[in-house]
């Protein structure tokens, strides 16, 4: 885990992990032109970078960093990007230390906000780590004793994460499933990652319905959590306090008014229950189990915003959301598959005009099989977004989809080596701008067979790769910790 921080969190990535014997090196460029108001400050920069060094799974490398930041000056024909008048940031807020938070338990936090407030954004970073880390393969609480002991944890996959102003629901993210570069079969993300490995995804919301509560003048408790779909509504612990459950950050972007007066006006219509709706239903015998958890969230929130220049605004923000995750373990448990789908709709208007919008569908699929000596698993999964995240960035459409498969062998002396593996990823994007850029890359056995770019921001020539790696030292990262997919 790599985590980029002025304040607060501006860049959430993880490492590749290099071959056994062998050395990697890698570049990413991030746009962080939405987070001008913390560069037009003196600030504390930290880049925290976790090493884990473990012998017998092969991680004994040492990495080298060079972090450096490109300013571009405005002029006539590149006028200054849109950005918030201040950004606030929700986390530990240590001067010196990692600004992200960790769930369970709750992190809630005292802000005052200026009065003159009349816009606020939230931007939400969040990962499953640890326990959580393949939160979408655990199982509902109710058929959990079904499943063999040690094969996967309880507290079912769904998750919700959640925003409350006041312990009132502010809205909420159904996260997508990342695949970091270790995960279950690592050879299956050699040398492509999966897509957000590098750059987690973030969500946003129009805290703006909030802001005549939070503009007067006094502290609001503002609380960040991650719910399960089960009745109790828990989530599993991390390992240690090392590998973070669930981390979070938000970013409070605001927009004032000139005439700094205090922003008045109410709520005029709330209807959001604090959890959405959920149900677990399963189909046992013949040594086979099905389960399918389903869960849906609604929310509706309208309010009358008063600027202290007399401007009205109504503000309306929505959410309807939708996922459901059907788990398939077959032949005496030897064969686990996974179906899942997270979906929906959140939006928002200030007089009419869009501010918000995350039309969104992150479908995965994951066939998992194998013996006491081999393991084999296939990927099937996609991201496909169309953003409007809010004033201060132009709005996009992604469309990414990755099939990835790999298999690890143990040898006869204990060590684990990569089997075949393949990785066809195709991608494309198109914001409100007309920049357009496609990517297809296809990878067999570390190898890229094929990289072709479009668009109006596709570079001008191509990167030349490697031939094929090392395929010795991969160890299985499975769920419920399980480094076979046979546990007995």
């Amino acid at each position: 885990m790599v985590l980029v921080f002025i304040a607060p969190l501006v860049w959430r990535t993880s490492t590749p992990e290099p071959s056994d014997g062998l050395e990697i090196t890698w570049t990413f460029l991030k746009d962080v032109t939405r987070y001008t108001p913390l560069f037009a400050k003196p600030g504390t920069l930290i880049l925290d970078l976790n090493n884990l060094i473990e012998p017998s799974q092969g991680l004994v490398g040492e990495y080298d960093v060079t972090l450096s930041a490109t300013f571009f000056a405005a002029d006539n024909e590149h006028p200054p990007a849109k950005t918030a008048d201040a950004i606030i940031p929700i986390s530990n807020l240590s001067p010196n230390m990692a600004n992200y938070v960790s769930v369970p338990p709750d992190f809630s936090l005292n802000q005052t906000f200026p009065i003159n407030t009349v816009q606020a954004f939230a931007e939400l970073y969040a990962s499953g780590n640890g326990n959580e880390e393949f939160w979408y393969f655990n199982a509902a609480d109710e058929f959990f004793g079904d499943l063999p002991p040690g094969f996967t944890f309880p507290d079912g996959p769904f998750r919700e994460v959640r925003l409350l102003v006041d312990g009132q629901l502010a809205g909420v993210a159904y996260p997508y499933a990342v695949f970091f570069t270790g995960a279950i079969v690592p050879p299956a993300w050699r040398p492509i990652t999966s897509y957000g490995a590098l750059d987690l995804p973030t969500y946003y919301i129009d805290l703006t319905p909030f802001v005549p509560i939070l503009a007067d003048g006094d502290p609001h408790n503002l609380t960040l959590d991650v719910v399960s779909g089960e009745s109790n509504h828990t989530i599993n612990q991390n390992w240690d306090n090392f590998l973070r459950n669930a981390l979070k950050k938000v970013r409070f972007r605001k927009r004032a008014d000139p005439s700094g007066k205090q922003t008045t006006g109410k709520i005029t219509k709330y209807e959001a229950g604090p959890f959405g709706t959920s149900s677990s239903s399963a189909s046992i015998g013949n040594g086979d189990i099905n389960i399918t958890v389903e869960a849906s969230r609604s929310l509706h929130i309208e309010a009358e915003v008063l600027s202290g220049s007399g401007q009205s605004t109504h503000v309306v923000w929505q959410q309807e959301l939708k996922y459901t995750n059907t788990q398939f373990y077959l032949n005496n448990f030897n064969v686990q598959n996974l179906i899942q789908s997270s979906q929906g709709t959140s939006s928002s208007t200030h007089n009419g005009v869009t501010m918000v919008q995350d039309i969104f569908n992150f479908p995965v699929t994951i066939d998992l099989s194998g013996n006491a000596t081999t393991t084999l698993c296939s990927f099937d999964h996609s991201y496909i977004r169309n953003l409007i995240p809010h004033p201060f960035m132009p709005g996009s459409t992604i469309n990414e989809r990755q099939l990835a498969d790999a298999s690890i062998i143990e040898l006869p002396d204990g060590e684990l080596a990569g089997g075949d593996s393949s990785n066809n990823n195709t991608f494309s994007y198109v914001d409100v701008k007309g920049n357009t850029f496609t990517r297809k890359v296809n990878a067999s056995n570390n190898v890229i067979l094929l990289d072709q770019q479009g668009g109006t921001l596709a570079a001008a020539s191509q990167e030349k790769h490697g031939s094929l790696l090392n395929q010795l030292g991969w160890v299985a990262k499975l769920p419920g910790g399980r480094n076979k997919i046979k546990i007995n």
